[in-house]
């Protein structure tokens, strides 16, 4: 099926140290997830029709070796997939040494303005939940 090429730098904000672990200065498990995430809805950005967006539904991640900050990450993503609206992705990282990661992904399209009416009936909802303060 589909592959797509993305490139990101590993930056100080995606450090394990940014992300709670004091002492690491490499790529973080979560920030690689969100590389993974990003890659993937490049990859299916020429599948969505105007006013749709997509949201991941899914991930299992291995996170194989640690990547310095500075270091280029190149992630494949491969669409895998596709039933209905749900997207699969099979996607890989490699930083300019070895690879750092592999990931299965699923992604659901949606309507982004019915996204957003039902996500602001869950904002309406939680204030009128809440007790007055004085």
């Amino acid at each position: 099926m589909s592959e797509h090429k993305s490139t990101f730098v590993v930056t100080p904000e995606m450090s394990a140290e940014q992300h709670g672990n004091p002492g690491f200065p490499v790529l973080a498990t979560p920030a690689l997830l969100g590389l993974f995430e990003k890659a993937a809805i490049a990859a299916m950005a020429d599948r969505l029709a105007a006013g749709e967006g997509s949201v991941g539904t899914g991930a299992s991640l291995q996170h194989l070796a640690a990547t310095p900050l500075g270091e280029r990450v190149t992630i494949i993503a491969r669409i895998t997939g596709v039933e209905g609206k749900r997207v699969s992705f099979a996607l890989d990282a490699h930083d300019e040494h070895e690879k750092i990661g592999t990931c299965s992904h699923d992604r659901f399209i949606v309507d982004i303005a019915r996204f957003g009416d039902r996500l602001a009936k869950k904002t309406a909802n939680k204030a009128s939940d809440s007790p007055a303060q004085s």
